[in-house]
C-alpha cells in the first residue's frame, strides 16, 4: 500500500494518491491531471475512484477530466447532486481498492455533502482518515460556505460538532489525519503549518476537539471572527458542482503566443486585462500601462480570485519566458479559464518594439519618515485589518487589499497616496490597481518591515481619526 500527499503550497491544498495491489484512488485532485495519471502508470496501477470530500470552494477540482481520461468513478458522499455522473456513496459504505478498504463517513458541517474517507488496511486496521475540510490540523472547516441557502452558518456549525464527536473522535488515537488544507487557506481560521498528524494529538491540541466542549461553545468558537470568504469561493463551488471546460482546452487557448502588436490589438479588441506576473521590482521599474500586477512568487491564484470579480474575465499575460503554461494552469485552478494569450518574449519584447511604458514611483521607508507630514501626505496600509490592529503607524489609514474593490469610493482622485504592506508584494498589487483606475500612487519600499526600523511611532490602538 502507498499513500502520497501531494501538497500545493500556493493554494495550501492537499490531494492524495493511494495505491494498493494495482488499483489506485485520487482524493481531491487539482485541475491538471497528468501527474496523477503518471503516478498510476509508474506503479502499474489503474485509477479506480476519484474521491471528492465535498464541492470545493477555493479551487476547481480535476475530478471530471480525470474520470474522463481514466474511466475512474467519481465518488461523493450523501447529499451531493452534481450535473454529471457520479456514485453517491451511502454513509458507512465501503469501497474496495486492491487489498485495502475505504469507508465513507458522512461528516456534514463544512458543507452538507462533506464526507471523510477512512482507510482500513489489508489487516483490517483503521489507518488514516482523509478529512477534506471537516477536520484540519489545529482547526476545523468554516461553516459558512454551503451552496444551499436554507441552512445557516450556525446550523452547519452544529452539524459539524455532531460529525466530529460521533464520526471522527470515536476513531483510534493512532489514526493519521490527512486534511484537505494547511496554513494559509481561507477555508479555516487557525490551521497549523503541519500537513498531517495523529487524531490523538489533535484531541489534545485542536481547540475544536476539546473534551467536554458543549455544542453551544463549539458553535460560538468556530464562527467567531470569521471574515467574508473571497468572492470567487461560491463561483468555484458551483463550477465543481455543475462542471467546467476541459483543462487541456483552457491550456491550449491560453498559451497563444502574441507579438507586441498582436498583443496590443487583441487586448483592445477583447477588452482583456493585461496581467503582469513578474516580480514586484520588475513591475515597478517598467510595465505596460494599465496592466495589473499579481506576481507568481506570491499567493498568485488566491489574489486573482480575490480581486478580479468577473470569473469570465479575459486575460492577456505578461510573464517571464517559459512561465506561460504555469500562469494559465494556476489561473485555471481557481476557475479563471479565459486567458487569450501571452506576450511572446515577455516585457523585453514590448520595450524593444518601442511601446509605451509606465513605472511605479517609490520612496524608501526612511525617506518617508524624514518627509512625512500628516497634513500633506496620505498613507494607505493595505495589510489585513488584523495586521493593522496588531501594529501600525498612527497616522496611516487601513485600506486592506482584500477589499479594495469595495472601498474604492472612499479615496480621492485628487490625492497622491503612499502605499505599504508588510514587505511590498501586496502594496505593488494595490498600486497597479489604483494606477489602472487613474489614481496617483507611490510605493513605500520594504513595507512595514522597513517602516518599523525608522523613527515613526507605532501603535496597536486604532485611532478613529485615521480610519477611512
Amino acid at each position: 500500500m502507498k499513500i502520497e500527499q501531494i501538497y500545493t503550497g500556493c493554494l495550501a491544498e492537499a490531494a492524495y494518491y493511494i495505491e494498493s495491489n494495482g488499483e489506485a484512488v485520487i482524493i481531491d485532485p487539482l485541475r491538471e491531471t497528468e501527474d496523477y495519471i503518471t503516478k498510476a502508470n509508474e506503479d502499474g496501477a489503474k485509477i479506480k475512484y476519484v474521491l471528492e470530500t465535498h464541492f470545493h470552494a477555493d479551487f476547481v477540482s480535476g475530478h471530471i477530466d480525470l474520470a474522463k481520461k481514466t474511466g475512474a468513478t467519481i465518488v461523493y458522499g450523501p447529499n451531493a447532486n452534481p450535473n454529471y455522473d457520479i456514485h453517491v456513496a451511502k454513509d458507512g459504505e465501503e469501497l474496495k481498492v486492491g487489498k485495502i478498504t475505504i469507508k465513507v463517513l458522512h461528516t456534514p458541517g463544512h458543507t452538507m455533502e462533506s464526507s471523510t474517507y477512512l482507510l482500513i488496511d489489508e489487516k483490517g486496521k483503521e489507518r488514516a482518515i482523509f478529512s477534506g475540510d471537516t477536520l484540519f490540523i489545529g482547526d476545523v472547516g468554516r461553516p459558512d460556505l454551503a451552496i444551499k441557502s436554507d441552512v445557516t452558518r450556525d446550523d452547519l456549525a452544529g452539524f459539524l460538532f455532531d460529525s466530529l464527536r460521533n464520526k471522527i473522535m470515536t476513531l483510534p488515537d493512532d489514526v493519521i489525519v490527512y486534511p484537505g488544507h494547511g496554513a494559509g487557506s481561507a477555508c479555516g481560521k487557525n490551521m497549523s503549518k503541519e500537513t498531517y498528524d495523529t487524531l490523538g494529538n489533535q484531541k489534545k491540541f485542536n481547540y475544536a476537539l476539546r473534551a467536554n466542549m458543549t455544542r453551544e461553545e463549539f458553535v460560538k468558537e468556530v464562527t467567531d471572527g470569521l471574515v467574508d470568504p473571497p468572492q470567487y469561493f461560491p463561483k468555484n463551488a458551483m463550477m465543481n458542482k455543475m462542471g467546467y471546460d476541459s483543462f487541456d482546452q483552457v491550456l491550449a487557448k491560453g498559451t497563444n503566443a502574441l507579438n507586441p502588436t498582436q498583443f496590443e490589438e487583441l487586448v483592445n479588441k477583447e477588452e482583456a486585462i493585461v496581467l503582469d506576473t513578474r516580480t514586484k521590482d520588475e513591475f515597478r521599474d517598467g510595465h505596460i500601462p494599465n496592466s495589473i500586477f499579481i506576481g507568481l512568487d506570491g499567493s498568485f491564484a488566491v489574489w486573482v480570485g480575490t480581486l478580479i470579480t468577473d470569473i469570465n474575465q479575459k486575460f492577456a499575460i505578461v510573464t517571464d519566458p517559459g512561465k506561460e503554461e504555469e500562469v494559465v494552469t494556476r489561473l485555471s485552478r481557481v476557475g479563471y479559464d479565459n486567458t487569450i494569450g501571452y506576450l511572446d518574449g515577455g516585457f523585453d519584447a514590448w520595450k524593444k518594439a518601442g511601446k509605451e511604458v509606465s513605472i511605479v514611483g517609490q520612496v524608501s521607508a526612511q525617506e518617508l519618515a524624514d518627509t512625512f507630514t500628516k497634513d500633506k501626505m496620505k498613507v494607505l496600509d493595505v495589510r489585513k485589518k488584523s495586521e493593522y490592529d496588531a501594529e501600525h503607524v498612527e497616522e496611516f489609514s487601513n485600506f486592506p487589499l482584500d477589499f479594495i474593490n469595495k472601498n474604492m469610493s472612499k479615496i480621492n482622485r485628487d490625492t497622491t497616496y503612499h502605499l505599504h504592506c508588510k514587505s511590498g508584494y501586496r502594496s505593488m498589487i494595490a498600486a497597479s490597481i489604483l494606477m489602472a483606475r487613474g489614481f496617483e500612487v507611490v510605493d513605500i519600499a520594504g513595507g512595514m518591515e522597513d517602516i518599523a526600523k525608522t523613527q515613526m511611532k507605532l501603535t496597536d490602538y486604532v485611532c478613529p481619526s485615521t480610519l477611512l
